[in-house]
């Protein structure tokens, strides 16, 4: 990877000021990230304290979109009051954090260890010459990053890590962290509502933080959360040297702030992000199997929406490849659906590996969506899209409760795609291949948290 440097942080003064084996318990002030909230979360979490991180982080909803200048502008002086306050702190000495996340998924109660530092900001790509380099996992909007781009320069601040993933062959990044957060009690804890515990450590011993910059040296970093705020760091980057403007190289403007964790740590969860699909003017569920005639094949899942998940998971048991359900908001039916086609992207997409051509979100957006519902019903054009992360939000969307999968009161849903969780193996192998997943492949679950820690970009 890029070099790794220790950092000063930006953070709340309770957390730099708390004593060893008495953490400071953050929970009122943190934050989901800006992109998964809806105004009733930014408003629950402000309730519980004014000062709560969102205040700054979130300036204008929805996030996808860029608001108005004076919003934006209101954030940085409302951060800069809180500097003043002594809410936020500098830290005195650079550092780099553990970081663990404690949540239960799917039954089970899992841990996710990694180290937060900042790298030089790089252009994606493999690296060269014995150094790793920044090899981005999915496809992006350009909206979310003209958002962050515009509190960036207005705050001055990176607020939230990017969430970066490494090979760690070795395993020696997954054993280094967990040993030190066994060491002593955390410095600082929070809890947020998704019931995950996010505890932290700061580390700067050199000689620990030697040991942490020699497990990372050299190794490509895989994002797997924030490639809209890694493309923002970069433009910041850009706009600063403008008109040949030289910045020194340790200026913090040319590094990003990143949580690192191994691909081998064994709490690497990756949940589903389903579709919706909205604004198909010749949509109906008997056009739609009309038009899929020779695609797809079609099969009804008794019980609805509610049953569907169960439903793909009987099919792939029997050995079933690519088992998704398609789910009929207007008339309330559900239906297993799988490709006629092993490969059936393998004509339009020759040059891909296989791993992306059957790729089940692959498959939704470019045989489901593009070929079949915007093809044949919508004269070509784009549909709209949502993109939930539960049954249960998809549900919602059918009763125009679509905050939490960030679309507004008009979007009107027709037809959902539930979709497994994409394996890890595929995105360790679609991205060794240098190729780009499609939107929102993946959703590493838990998120991180914002408001444990800030990068100051002057």
């Amino acid at each position: 990877m890029p070099t790794i440097y220790p950092f000063v942080p930006v953070q709340y003064a309770q957390a730099v000021s708390a004593k060893p084996g008495t953490p400071a318990d953050l929970s009122a002030l943190i934050a989901p990230p800006y992109d998964i909230l809806d105004q009733a979360g930014k408003d629950g979490l402000l309730a519980r304290s004014e000062d709560n991180i969102v205040a700054i982080d979130l300036p204008h909803l929805p996030a996808k979109d860029l608001g108005p200048d004076i919003e934006y502008a209101s954030a940085g002086l409302r951060l800069r009051a809180k500097l003043q306050e002594g809410v936020f702190v500098k830290r005195a000495e650079p550092v780099m954090f553990v970081y663990r996340q404690t949540f239960e998924y799917a039954g089970g109660r899992h841990q996710r260890t990694g180290v937060v530092a900042t790298l030089d900001i790089a252009p994606f790509g493999p690296g060269k010459d014995g150094r790793g380099g920044i090899l981005p996992h999915e496809q992006t909007f350009s909206g979310p990053k003209q958002d962050r781009l515009a509190l960036m320069q207005a705050t001055g601040m990176q607020i939230s890590p990017i969430f970066g993933l490494v090979p760690d062959e070795h395993h020696n990044l997954a054993r280094r962290v967990a040993h030190i957060a066994g060491l002593r009690p955390a410095e600082v804890v929070g809890t947020t509502d998704d019931g995950c515990l996010h505890e932290l450590w700061a580390v700067h011993d050199e000689g620990t933080l030697a040991h942490l910059t020699h497990d990372l040296a050299g190794q490509d970093v895989l994002i797997a959360d924030g490639h809209h705020r890694y493309t923002t760091a970069m433009t910041y980057l850009e706009h600063l040297q403008a008109g040949g403007k030289k910045l020194p190289a340790d200026h913090p403007a040319r590094r990003c702030m990143f949580m690192l964790v191994s691909l081998h740590d064994p709490g690497l969860v990756i949940g589903p992000t389903h579709r919706v699909l909205a604004g198909i003017k010749g949509y109906s569920w008997h056009a739609f199997e009309r038009a899929s005639k020779g695609h797809l094949h079609l099969a009804p899942v008794h019980g609805g929406l509610g049953s569907i998940e169960h439903a793909m998971k009987v099919g792939a048991k029997k050995g079933g490849k690519n088992v998704l359900g398609l789910y009929d908001f207007a008339t309330g039916t559900a239906y297993l659906c799988t490709p006629i086609d092993p490969d059936p992207l393998k004509g339009a997409f020759p040059d891909k590996p296989h791993a992306w051509r059957t790729l089940d979100v692959a498959i939704c957006q470019h045989l489901i969506v593009e070929q079949i519902a915007q093809a044949k019903l919508n004269g070509g054009q784009p549909v709209q899209w949502a993109f939930p992360h539960s049954v249960a939000d998809v549900d919602a969307l059918g009763r125009g409760e679509g905050g939490k999968s960030g679309v507004g009161a008009d979007f009107e849903p027709q037809l959902g795609v539930i979709v497994d969780p994409t394996p890890l193996t595929a995105v360790r192998e679609v991205c060794g291949a240098n190729e780009l997943m499609p939107q929102k492949s993946t959703y590493f679950y838990p998120k991180l948290a914002t408001g444990l820690f800030m990068f100051g970009l002057s």
